[in-house]
């Protein structure tokens, strides 16, 4: 008897190129479903989510009702979580972002069954050039140089730079390896937040200095920029409370690309006022779409960006490579060998 072949549908909109990639990556022993007319139309390149308000067709629905309860394996989680239900073969979801964790603790049930793989490591290089970006705005005084150069006015002034400067990154990640690595070539001086600050850690990550969760306050007042990359998990909610940024330097720059939930928000924009942040760059924010009544963003010192900082056009590129190998892997049954595997209980 001839078994079915798995298969995969793909639940979010991917490229051509990309579809066409993952179908040579597995060949004949998967049966892949990518029907684009059942996606919504995208907003930007590289869109997970798509227009809101997108409406299935009858048949469109019933079409994607059927495409998933065949499905064994997913690239990406269905936008609406309660088609799940009719996902009743399910065994593994390729998510497309890397902090998926709440949202699978939120499924529950739905998603304890499932092996589900991230994108973690995809965001790495654009996040760290979205720090950076924010970095030289405020060393370089970008705000002021576009002020001059709209009054036509040429007067010689004193900037600063990056080279001495202590940064710190929390969360040592990927994400975080890579802007410790920019750092130290802008000659800066890196100290990581790592979850376990073994011996030969620093070294290994090329960094000046590691530090374990419990020392995070006696390191914070060193730092001329602190960058949050941490996950949102129990340990991390409200890390960057009132008094973590009590203890930073007066005029300290700070960079948000992990969750809003991590820091208290309305602390932090009093710190803003007060100047003890000189400059935040913010791609996340508690309450997300940020509201239009948030004071954040009208701040002179703040710079507002729409979760976006991490979406490039070669995104679905590089997640489809690890979904090609990830699903080489699956299908050769070396499991143990799939990458990005998401610990539910770490939420990362």
């Amino acid at each position: 008897m001839t078994l079915a072949r798995p298969v995969v549908f793909i639940a979010t909109p991917v490229e051509p190129a990309n579809v066409a990639r993952i179908r040579s990556a597995a060949g004949d022993r998967v049966e892949i479903i990518a029907e684009p007319d059942l996606w919504p139309p995208l907003r930007y390149v590289a869109d997970h989510k798509g227009k809101d308000g997108f409406k299935r067709t009858p048949e469109q629905e019933a079409r994607w009702h059927r495409h998933l309860g065949r499905a064994d394996i997913m690239w990406d989680f269905p936008p609406d979580a309660a088609d799940l239900s009719h996902a009743t073969n399910l065994k593994w979801v390729q998510t497309t972002s890397s902090g998926v964790g709440q949202m699978v603790k939120k499924l529950g049930d739905k998603a304890a069954r499932l092996l589900v793989t991230t994108a973690r490591g995809v965001h790495a290089q654009p996040l760290a050039e979205f720090v950076f970006l924010a970095l030289l705005t405020h060393v370089k005084r970008l705000d002021f140089l576009k002020k001059e150069q709209k009054a036509h006015r040429w007067e010689r002034y004193c900037g600063d730079e990056l080279a001495g400067k202590t940064l710190m990154v929390i969360g040592a990640g990927q994400v975080g390896g890579r802007i410790a690595e920019i750092g130290k070539a802008f000659g800066m001086r890196v100290l990581a937040g790592v979850r376990s600050a073994s011996a030969g850690r620093a070294q290994a990550m090329g960094v000046d200095a590691v530090f374990p969760p419990d020392k995070l306050h006696a390191v914070l007042p060193e730092a001329d920029a602190v960058v949050l990359i941490a996950p949102h998990t129990p340990e991390t909610e409200n890390l960057i409370d009132s008094r973590a940024f009590d203890l930073m330097k007066h005029g300290v720059v700070f960079v948000n690309i992990g969750r809003g939930l991590c820091v208290d928000e309305e602390t932090m924009i009093e710190r803003l006022h007060s100047g003890k942040i000189a400059f935040a760059a913010l791609d996340v924010a508690r309450i997300e779409p940020l509201p239009s009544t948030s004071p954040l963003w009208d701040m002179p010192n703040v710079l507002v960006s729409p979760h976006s900082a991490s979406t490039v056009g070669a995104e679905n590129e590089r997640i489809a490579d690890i979904f090609c190998y990830n699903l080489r892997c699956y299908l050769d049954g070396r499991r143990h060998e799939m990458r990005n595997v998401l610990d539910k209980a770490r939420l990362y």
